[in-house]
Protein backbone atom coordinates (compact mmCIF):
# COMPACT_ATOMS: atom_id res chain seq x y z
CA UNK A 1 0.00 0.00 0.00
CA UNK A 2 1.52 3.20 -0.77
CA UNK A 3 1.11 6.59 0.66
CA UNK A 4 -1.80 8.12 -1.40
CA UNK A 5 -3.97 5.01 -0.88
CA UNK A 6 -2.93 5.09 2.95
CA UNK A 7 -3.96 8.26 2.73
CA UNK A 8 -7.51 7.38 1.30
CA UNK A 9 -7.81 4.99 3.65
CA UNK A 10 -7.22 7.01 7.14
CA UNK A 11 -9.24 9.41 5.45
CA UNK A 12 -12.18 7.04 5.27
CA UNK A 13 -11.78 5.80 8.83
CA UNK A 14 -11.57 9.27 10.38
CA UNK A 15 -14.89 10.61 8.54
CA UNK A 16 -16.26 6.76 9.63
CA UNK A 17 -19.27 7.96 11.91
CA UNK A 18 -18.85 4.43 13.65
CA UNK A 19 -15.70 5.15 14.43
CA UNK A 20 -15.91 8.95 15.42
CA UNK A 21 -18.53 7.18 18.12
CA UNK A 22 -16.44 4.52 19.37
CA UNK A 23 -13.53 7.24 20.05
CA UNK A 24 -16.80 9.05 21.75
CA UNK A 25 -17.36 6.21 23.75
CA UNK A 26 -13.89 5.42 24.54
CA UNK A 27 -13.36 8.90 25.85
CA UNK A 28 -16.25 8.36 28.13
CA UNK A 29 -14.71 4.94 29.52
CA UNK A 30 -11.50 6.97 30.44
CA UNK A 31 -13.86 9.48 31.97
CA UNK A 32 -14.97 7.10 34.30
CA UNK A 33 -12.17 5.67 34.80
CA UNK A 34 -10.60 8.42 36.42
CA UNK A 35 -13.98 8.69 38.74
CA UNK A 36 -13.29 5.21 39.83
CA UNK A 37 -9.30 6.37 40.86
CA UNK A 38 -11.62 8.77 43.25
CA UNK A 39 -13.14 5.75 45.00
CA UNK A 40 -10.84 3.53 47.75
CA UNK A 41 -10.64 0.02 45.62
CA UNK A 42 -8.96 -3.16 45.99
CA UNK A 43 -5.48 -3.51 44.48
CA UNK A 44 -6.46 -5.39 41.99
CA UNK A 45 -8.79 -3.14 40.64
CA UNK A 46 -6.41 -0.47 40.33
CA UNK A 47 -3.91 -2.61 38.55
CA UNK A 48 -7.11 -3.38 36.15
CA UNK A 49 -7.74 0.36 36.14
CA UNK A 50 -3.90 1.21 34.87
CA UNK A 51 -4.04 -0.98 32.32
CA UNK A 52 -7.35 0.03 30.79
CA UNK A 53 -5.69 3.65 31.05
CA UNK A 54 -2.58 2.28 28.95
CA UNK A 55 -4.66 0.64 26.09
CA UNK A 56 -7.03 3.86 26.14
CA UNK A 57 -3.69 6.02 25.72
CA UNK A 58 -2.51 3.40 22.69
CA UNK A 59 -6.14 4.14 21.47
CA UNK A 60 -5.82 7.72 21.27
CA UNK A 61 -2.24 7.52 19.83
CA UNK A 62 -3.83 5.48 17.39
CA UNK A 63 -6.65 8.11 16.35
CA UNK A 64 -4.58 10.83 16.48
CA UNK A 65 -1.99 9.14 13.62
CA UNK A 66 -4.99 8.17 11.51
CA UNK A 67 -6.14 12.08 11.71
CA UNK A 68 -2.45 12.82 10.66
CA UNK A 69 -2.53 10.40 7.97
CA UNK A 70 -5.68 11.82 6.84
CA UNK A 71 -4.40 15.40 6.43
CA UNK A 72 -3.84 16.20 2.74
CA UNK A 73 -0.89 18.78 3.63
CA UNK A 74 1.22 16.98 7.10
CA UNK A 75 2.08 20.46 7.59
CA UNK A 76 -0.86 21.95 8.56
CA UNK A 77 -1.94 19.11 11.10
CA UNK A 78 -0.43 21.08 14.22
CA UNK A 79 -1.73 24.37 12.78
CA UNK A 80 -5.28 23.52 14.51
CA UNK A 81 -5.09 24.16 18.12
CA UNK A 82 -6.91 21.11 19.01
CA UNK A 83 -4.96 18.72 17.28
CA UNK A 84 -1.65 20.55 19.54
CA UNK A 85 -3.88 19.92 22.52
CA UNK A 86 -4.95 16.32 21.60
CA UNK A 87 -1.29 15.41 20.69
CA UNK A 88 0.37 16.74 23.26
CA UNK A 89 -2.16 14.86 25.98
CA UNK A 90 -1.56 11.95 24.64
CA UNK A 91 2.02 12.23 24.21
CA UNK A 92 2.26 13.18 28.08
CA UNK A 93 0.13 10.32 29.15
CA UNK A 94 2.57 8.47 27.33
CA UNK A 95 5.43 8.97 29.96
CA UNK A 96 5.39 7.18 33.07
CA UNK A 97 5.46 9.16 35.68
CA UNK A 98 2.97 7.46 37.66
CA UNK A 99 5.51 6.98 40.75
CA UNK A 100 7.25 10.12 39.98
CA UNK A 101 7.04 13.69 41.80
CA UNK A 102 5.20 14.65 38.15
CA UNK A 103 2.40 12.05 39.38
CA UNK A 104 0.43 14.77 40.05
CA UNK A 105 0.79 16.39 36.50
CA UNK A 106 0.03 12.86 35.12
CA UNK A 107 -3.06 12.41 36.86
CA UNK A 108 -4.25 16.44 35.75
CA UNK A 109 -3.68 15.66 32.06
CA UNK A 110 -5.38 12.33 32.41
CA UNK A 111 -8.68 14.56 33.80
CA UNK A 112 -8.06 16.65 30.57
CA UNK A 113 -8.75 13.67 28.36
CA UNK A 114 -12.23 14.20 28.89
CA UNK A 115 -11.81 17.89 26.54
CA UNK A 116 -10.97 15.92 23.81
CA UNK A 117 -14.92 14.87 23.15
CA UNK A 118 -14.69 18.89 21.63
CA UNK A 119 -12.06 18.02 19.17
CA UNK A 120 -13.69 14.60 18.23
CA UNK A 121 -17.71 16.17 18.19
CA UNK A 122 -18.16 18.46 15.57
CA UNK A 123 -20.73 20.33 17.24
CA UNK A 124 -19.00 20.99 20.67
CA UNK A 125 -16.23 22.57 18.56
CA UNK A 126 -18.45 25.11 16.83
CA UNK A 127 -20.38 25.91 20.48
CA UNK A 128 -16.51 26.79 21.89
CA UNK A 129 -15.69 28.34 18.50
CA UNK A 130 -18.44 30.72 19.28
CA UNK A 131 -17.54 31.48 22.61
CA UNK A 132 -14.21 32.16 22.22
CA UNK A 133 -15.29 34.83 19.19
CA UNK A 134 -18.08 35.98 21.76
CA UNK A 135 -15.53 36.87 24.02
CA UNK A 136 -14.26 40.53 22.52
CA UNK A 137 -17.60 41.40 22.56
CA UNK A 138 -18.57 40.14 26.14
CA UNK A 139 -15.92 41.88 27.42
CA UNK A 140 -17.68 45.43 26.85
CA UNK A 141 -20.65 43.38 28.41
CA UNK A 142 -18.85 42.23 31.50
CA UNK A 143 -16.99 45.93 32.06
CA UNK A 144 -20.29 47.79 31.93
CA UNK A 145 -21.89 44.77 34.61
CA UNK A 146 -18.63 45.41 36.81
CA UNK A 147 -19.06 49.22 37.06
CA UNK A 148 -23.08 48.32 37.93
CA UNK A 149 -21.44 46.32 40.63
CA UNK A 150 -19.18 48.95 41.99
CA UNK A 151 -21.73 51.80 41.90
CA UNK A 152 -24.53 49.46 43.80
CA UNK A 153 -21.79 47.83 46.18
CA UNK A 154 -21.16 51.79 47.03
CA UNK A 155 -24.21 53.01 47.85
CA UNK A 156 -25.07 49.42 49.67
CA UNK A 157 -22.14 50.08 51.55
CA UNK A 158 -22.55 52.79 52.64
CA UNK A 159 -26.33 52.71 53.87
CA UNK A 160 -26.02 49.20 54.91
CA UNK A 161 -23.02 48.97 56.72
CA UNK A 162 -24.42 49.65 60.35
CA UNK A 163 -27.18 46.98 59.67
CA UNK A 164 -24.91 44.02 58.97
CA UNK A 165 -21.13 44.26 58.95
CA UNK A 166 -20.57 40.67 57.45
CA UNK A 167 -22.76 41.20 54.63
CA UNK A 168 -21.76 45.08 54.09
CA UNK A 169 -18.63 45.96 55.56
CA UNK A 170 -16.63 47.24 52.64
CA UNK A 171 -17.18 46.93 48.86
CA UNK A 172 -15.66 43.91 47.97
CA UNK A 173 -17.92 42.09 51.15
CA UNK A 174 -20.93 44.53 49.21
CA UNK A 175 -20.12 43.31 45.78
CA UNK A 176 -20.03 39.21 47.38
CA UNK A 177 -23.24 40.18 48.51
CA UNK A 178 -24.78 41.75 45.59
CA UNK A 179 -23.35 38.42 43.37
CA UNK A 180 -25.73 36.90 45.66
CA UNK A 181 -28.72 39.03 45.21
CA UNK A 182 -28.05 38.70 41.40
CA UNK A 183 -28.05 34.73 41.71
CA UNK A 184 -31.28 35.01 43.82
CA UNK A 185 -29.47 32.77 46.32
CA UNK A 186 -31.73 33.86 49.65
CA UNK A 187 -31.62 37.44 48.55
CA UNK A 188 -34.87 38.39 50.16
CA UNK A 189 -33.10 37.57 53.87
CA UNK A 190 -30.99 40.30 52.55
CA UNK A 191 -33.63 42.80 51.83
CA UNK A 192 -35.67 42.09 54.38
CA UNK A 193 -32.84 42.96 56.49
CA UNK A 194 -32.65 45.96 55.32
CA UNK A 195 -36.01 47.10 55.08
CA UNK A 196 -36.30 46.94 58.52
CA UNK A 197 -34.36 50.12 58.83
CA UNK A 198 -34.99 51.53 55.06
CA UNK A 199 -38.62 50.38 54.04
CA UNK A 200 -37.51 51.82 50.78
CA UNK A 201 -34.59 49.76 50.10
CA UNK A 202 -36.43 46.80 48.04
CA UNK A 203 -36.32 49.10 45.39
CA UNK A 204 -32.41 49.55 45.72
CA UNK A 205 -32.69 45.16 44.99
CA UNK A 206 -35.40 45.11 42.49
CA UNK A 207 -33.52 47.47 40.23
CA UNK A 208 -30.29 45.63 40.69
CA UNK A 209 -31.97 42.36 39.53
CA UNK A 210 -33.18 44.25 36.58
CA UNK A 211 -30.01 45.66 35.43
CA UNK A 212 -28.02 42.46 36.28
CA UNK A 213 -30.22 39.41 36.06
CA UNK A 214 -32.38 40.49 33.44
CA UNK A 215 -30.74 42.89 31.34
CA UNK A 216 -27.13 41.90 31.29
CA UNK A 217 -27.35 38.66 31.34
CA UNK A 218 -30.07 39.14 28.38
CA UNK A 219 -27.37 40.32 26.40
CA UNK A 220 -24.95 37.91 26.67
CA UNK A 221 -27.03 35.44 25.48
CA UNK A 222 -28.41 37.75 22.54
CA UNK A 223 -24.44 38.31 21.72
CA UNK A 224 -23.29 33.88 22.25
CA UNK A 225 -26.57 33.18 19.84
CA UNK A 226 -25.61 35.47 17.30
CA UNK A 227 -21.90 34.54 17.16
CA UNK A 228 -23.16 30.89 17.02
CA UNK A 229 -25.24 31.52 13.79
CA UNK A 230 -22.56 33.47 12.40
CA UNK A 231 -20.64 30.65 13.34
CA UNK A 232 -22.98 27.74 11.58
CA UNK A 233 -22.99 30.00 8.48
CA UNK A 234 -19.60 30.45 8.25
CA UNK A 235 -19.30 26.31 8.50
CA UNK A 236 -21.76 26.38 5.77
CA UNK A 237 -20.08 28.21 3.18
CA UNK A 238 -16.98 26.54 4.00
CA UNK A 239 -18.78 23.18 3.47
CA UNK A 240 -20.28 24.15 0.17
CA UNK A 241 -16.86 25.25 -1.23
CA UNK A 242 -15.47 22.30 -0.54
CA UNK A 243 -18.33 20.13 -2.13
CA UNK A 244 -17.55 22.59 -5.26
CA UNK A 245 -14.12 22.13 -5.01
CA UNK A 246 -14.26 18.37 -5.06
CA UNK A 247 -17.15 18.75 -7.49
CA UNK A 248 -14.43 20.68 -9.96
CA UNK A 249 -11.73 18.12 -9.03
CA UNK A 250 -13.88 15.07 -10.01
CA UNK A 251 -14.74 16.64 -13.74
CA UNK A 252 -11.25 17.61 -14.04
CA UNK A 253 -10.14 13.69 -13.16
CA UNK A 254 -12.87 12.21 -15.31
CA UNK A 255 -11.57 15.23 -18.16
CA UNK A 256 -8.32 13.16 -17.91
CA UNK A 257 -9.34 9.61 -18.20
CA UNK A 258 -11.59 10.94 -21.35
CA UNK A 259 -8.52 12.25 -22.90
CA UNK A 260 -6.59 8.77 -22.08
CA UNK A 261 -8.90 7.03 -23.75
CA UNK A 262 -9.12 9.23 -26.33
CA UNK A 263 -5.24 8.63 -27.15
CA UNK A 264 -5.51 5.21 -26.66
CA UNK A 265 -8.51 5.09 -29.64
CA UNK A 266 -6.08 7.10 -31.56
CA UNK A 267 -2.68 4.68 -31.53
CA UNK A 268 -4.35 1.76 -33.63
CA UNK A 269 -5.40 4.58 -36.35
CA UNK A 270 -2.16 6.26 -36.24
CA UNK A 271 -0.35 2.95 -37.05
Amino acid sequence: MNIQQLQIASQRLRDNKTFEWFIVSVILISALLIGARTYPVPDSVVTVIRWLDLGITVLFLFEIVIRFMATEKKSRFFHSGWNIFDTAVVIVSLIPIEDSEMALLGRMVRIFRVLRMVSIIPELRTLLNSLLRALPQLGYVVLLMFIIFYIYAAVGATFFAHINEELWGDISISMLTLFRVMTFEDWTDVMYETMGTYPLSWLYYLSFIFLTTFAFLNMVIGIVVNVLEDEHAREKAEQEEKDGKATLDDLMRELHSLRQEVQQLKQPTDK
